[in-house]
């Protein structure tokens, strides 16, 4: 069975244009975020979604000199551009990333993959509740579901965020890995304003590139409680993150497992 890793990047964002190949060392944080993405065993593939307009073509080739396949696709369709990803490399399995996570844990991408197989769950993630640091979401599901929500969700949210309409389907059993909740989801690993970035630049900083390139997330949070600092750089927006992150967890309507 082929399970394909797909990661949605694009070049565009109002608070940080271009902040996916800003760099982390010697490299992007783009190709941080794929190599991550490599490392996950039970994946089969990586494949980049791109937008199809001549602003992306930079990230696309950022992509493929990392070494990874890129898809090319509408840019606010991102459901339709998700399918003909996963139908460029027969996908049989989809696991959804964002490009904005260099601290994607593949050890918890493992685990959320794991908890698919091993349950009757059509859907898994571990962002509900959210209790594992923000910046180490993922999803997995049949492309079968990722086709047939191509062609059924009419709504533009649906179609912008991929998953929607998977999970709003009564009838589908959901799935979620649970994090720790101790206190660690309040850490925010993710690039969205200079601040982020500012934070995940000191932090290769601080360990030095080997490091900082594979660490997982729980020593990354050890080294979080121990230097206040780092935490400091983008705490201002931890209080935003909790509101949107608390309504996107009210939303969901049912988790199995």
């Amino acid at each position: 069975m082929t399970l394909a890793v797909i990661v949605q990047a694009r070049f565009g964002s109002s608070r940080l244009p271009g902040k996916i190949l800003n760099p982390l060392g010697s490299t992007t944080a783009l190709a941080r975020v794929l190599d991550r993405c490599a490392r996950i065993v039970a994946a089969d593939t990586v494949i980049v979604a791109v937008p199809d307009s001549a602003e992306n073509d930079a990230v696309a080739e950022a992509a493929a000199a990392a070494g990874y396949a890129v898809a090319r696709g509408p840019e606010d369709d991102v459901l339709t551009r998700y399918a003909k990803a996963a139908r460029a490399v027969e996908a049989e399995t989809v696991m959804r990333v964002t490009s904005d996570c260099p601290f994607l844990d593949p050890r918890v991408c493992d685990q959320v993959i794991a908890l698919w197989r091993e349950t009757p769950a059509d859907y898994v993630n571990n962002t509900a509740p959210p209790l594992f640091p923000h910046g180490l979401d993922c999803e997995v599901f049949s492309a079968g579901l990722l086709y047939e929500a191509e062609a059924k969700a009419t709504d533009a949210a649906a179609r912008e965020h991929v998953t929607p309409w998977i999970r709003a389907q009564a009838h589908l059993t959901l799935g979620n890995l649970t994090g720790p909740g101790d206190g660690v989801e309040r850490l925010r690993w993710t690039l969205d304003y200079p601040e982020d970035l500012a934070f995940c630049q000191a932090v290769y900083a601080h360990l030095g590139e080997e490091r900082a390139a594979v660490i997982g997330w729980a020593e990354l949070a050890e080294v979080c409680r121990q230097h206040p600092e780092l935490t400091a750089i983008n705490a201002k927006r931890h209080d935003t993150l909790r509101l949107a992150r608390g309504i996107r967890a009210s939303l969901q309507r049912r988790w199995a497992g």
